[in-house]
């Protein structure tokens, strides 16, 4: 008897687990469940939730409020489609992200936000991500965006006369108007028929502005020497905007440098001088130094060793020392066809334009010193500065912004018309819930269109 009860309760517990295991495994199938199938991938019901749970923790983190939940859902499950469709075009276009593009883009994102590797981590766990979870939307995003870049981009032209609009439109707005504190002496001209008075009080504000390129104060100066009414305040002007400038000084306080004097200006009164103290607002003038360089390259290839590249440049290099034209043995030798065909001239280079070898080369040469031989990723180079100069790039920094501003404009306007299109042209099929959800929703279209 006992034995025939040991029985059966061995034969219930062997009954249990298999309910049990056929329940648990029912359970992971509904927790992976598909949810919509897009061309020829499919949204799980796992990426779905994964999702919704890492946007609601970042909401709430923000303090910010959320919608219902079944409009999250909808609204999560149409990212999740337009982001599938873009993800096999990007697979179709055999686009990779490698580990280290992506370890180096989270570096980034971390840095950004002020946080260590360590912290960012802990940050996405208070929003309720995995740094595994992360990663893999990280790479998404990334292959989604050029993606996008690709597709996009190819469609946005940005014309000159955009630009001179938009630059004209900025400066009506004051959106580009700087102000300047400025300190101003004024030398009167007692008889202006005098020619002898005039030159003498020419040459006194010449002397004075002298006076102050070598280093005597300019408000002292004013303060001693001129005959302006703020002549005891230093001659301080206060704050003016370019659009409040007198007009003799207005063409010429935006171009000053900020502590140098302007040039001695004449009118019928007397001699003027005016200097910027101070600058805010605007946009800043901005120098550079260019080099204008030659060289001449010789690459390693199938048909000459390293080796036999280094001899070639060297022989090249001592012929120059021995008087030989460098735009000649560019023609004949130099690798570059571009610069070679036209005796080595590369223009004038702006920092940053070249790679870090031949950079370094060119700062450390003198003008009219041939510099190398040296290598770089591309060969062996000998280089020439032939001519320095301080170029101001304030009107092409101000042109390239504008230009940008538009190009996002524009390219946010087509991308949204692109995302449209795409998702329209793309199979989607909803399963289970979300079917009949999707079916309410386009019934509920209808009967408002038809009102």
């Amino acid at each position: 008897m006992k034995a025939t009860i040991r029985q059966g309760l061995q034969t219930l517990l062997m009954l249990l687990a298999v309910v049990l295991s056929f329940a648990a495994q029912a359970e992971r199938k509904l927790l992976d469940q598909v949810v919509a199938i897009v061309d020829d991938d499919v949204i799980l019901q796992t990426e779905l939730e994964a999702r919704i749970n890492t946007i609601t923790g970042r909401l709430s983190a923000q303090g910010t409020g959320l919608p219902p939940r079944r409009l999250l859902e909808e609204r999560v499950l149409e990212q999740l489609i337009t982001e599938s469709v873009q993800l096999q075009m990007a697979d179709r276009m055999g686009m990779r992200i490698s580990d280290n593009e992506l370890n180096e883009t989270i570096a980034n994102i971390a840095e950004r936000n002020g946080l260590s590797l360590a912290e960012f981590e802990d940050q996405l766990a208070v929003e309720g991500v995995s740094y595994r979870q992360a990663r893999e939307q990280i790479r998404q995003e990334m292959l989604t965006g050029r993606v996008q870049q690709r597709q996009v981009g190819n469609r946005v032209r940005v014309t000159e006369r955009e630009v001179e609009n938009y630059l004209q439109a900025l400066e009506s707005t004051g959106g580009n108007d700087a102000e300047y504190r400025l300190a101003y002496i004024f030398i009167e001209l007692d008889n202006p028929a005098d020619d002898a008075a005039v030159d003498a009080t020419r040459e006194k504000a010449e002397e004075l502005r002298a006076a102050i390129l070598d280093g005597r104060d300019f408000r002292e100066v004013a303060v001693a020497e001129s005959d302006a009414s703020n002549a005891l305040e230093g001659g301080d002007m206060g704050w003016r905007s370019e659009r409040q400038l007198p007009s003799l000084v207005a063409p010429v306080v935006p171009e000053l440098e900020v502590g140098i004097p302007s040039e001695v200006l004449e009118n019928n009164s007397g001699f003027h001088m005016v200097m910027v103290m101070e600058k805010r607002g605007g946009a800043q003038k901005q120098v550079i130094q260019q080099n204008r360089v030659r060289h001449i390259l010789i690459r390693p290839s199938e048909a000459i060793t390293d080796t036999e590249a280094e001899a070639t440049i060297r022989e090249l290099s001592q012929q120059l020392q021995d008087g030989a034209d460098f735009a000649v043995l560019a023609r004949q030798y130099s690798d570059d066809p571009v610069s070679g065909s036209d005796g080595g001239n590369l223009g004038w280079v702006s920092p940053g334009q070249m790679v870090p070898a031949f950079e370094q080369a060119m700062q450390e040469a003198s003008v009219g010193e041939y510099k190398g031989p040296f290598r770089s990723q591309f060969g062996w180079h000998i280089l020439q500065v032939e001519e320095r100069r301080q170029k101001d790039i304030s009107t092409d920094v101000k042109e390239a912004e504008a230009r940008q501003a538009i190009y996002r404009r524009k390219f946010e306007t087509e991308l949204q018309n692109w995302l449209r299109e795409i998702r329209d042209e793309a199979f989607v099929e909803f399963k289970g819930e979300y079917a009949d959800n999707a079916a309410e929703d386009e019934s509920a279209n209808a009967q408002e269109t038809a009102k």
